[in-house]
């Protein structure tokens, strides 16, 4: 059975930084696109942050742009997290989908449809 794990979730204070990790079982993220996302309370499911399989391409949404950074590493993806600001918290989640012809900056939207996806990690900014 084909399972995400998401790890790293935590309480931090404004400025700090986490680095969240995504870990698979069943399949090599390797050959994944990989996408994080996160949903605060009584709002959308918004894309974090993206990585394509390949090229391993990137995308960034303009709030975290210069902040985060993702990466992947020994078949596991990460999202190290700096400046951590009050409007970051919410449950993190990772997706994973096998490559296909998108652009990065589309399979970092809301609603596109990944295969697969982890539980969540909860991140809370807070002081």
């Amino acid at each position: 059975q084909l399972q995400l794990v998401e790890s790293g979730g935590a309480l931090v204070q404004p400025g700090g930084s986490l680095r969240l990790s995504c870990a698979a079982s069943g399949f090599n993220l390797d050959y994944y696109a990989i996408g994080w996302f996160r949903q605060a309370p009584g709002k959308e499911r918004e894309g974090v942050s993206c990585v394509k399989s390949g090229d391993d391409s990137t995308y960034y949404a303009d709030s975290v742009k210069g902040r985060f950074t993702i990466s992947r590493d020994n078949a596991k993806v990460y999202l190290q997290m700096n400046s951590l600001k009050p409007e970051d918290p919410a449950v993190y989640y990772c997706a994973a989908d096998p490559p296909k012809y998108y652009s990065v900056q589309a399979m970092c939207k809301g609603e596109y449809a990944y295969d697969h996806w982890g539980q969540g990690t909860q991140v809370t900014v807070s002081s």
